[in-house]
């Protein structure tokens, strides 16, 4: 990297600094996909399918969206087994505290205009 580029790298680093957290924090939960899977789990622990049927994700897209939360710590998952082999997922402690924190933000959305939509969590279909 030239001289001038790792410079600028560093100054833009050293001007961001108070929000690198915040946006580790949305990298790590930051697609829709991942929230939606938050949300579903926000009620306990639940298997695979389950999931996929709260959230309306293909298999592949929420495969890969479990993955990231477990890799991220937001996630645990357990395996039974036992014939059949049965896999649930449930929050972490740091997935607990991320729901508290998504409410004082959906608290924020509502407070400035962010329309909710009537009828089921909206977030959550569970057919």
């Amino acid at each position: 990297m030239p001289a001038e580029t790792d410079s600028r790298q560093r100054e833009i680093e050293s001007q961001n600094a108070s929000a690198c957290p915040v946006v580790r924090a949305i990298e790590q939960v930051g697609t829709p996909w991942r929230m939606n899977v938050v949300y579903a789990l926000e009620g306990g622990e639940r298997r695979f399918n389950e999931l996929k049927r709260a959230t309306g994700a293909r298999s592949k897209t929420l495969s890969d969206a479990l993955d990231e939360l477990v890799e991220n710590d937001v996630v645990v998952r357990r395996m039974e087994e036992d014939a059949p082999v049965a896999v649930y997922y449930a929050l972490s402690a740091k997935g607990d505290e991320l729901v508290d924190a998504l409410a004082e933000l959906d608290q924020w959305a509502q407070d400035w205009g962010e329309a909710v939509p009537d009828g089921p969590n909206p977030r959550l279909r569970d057919d």
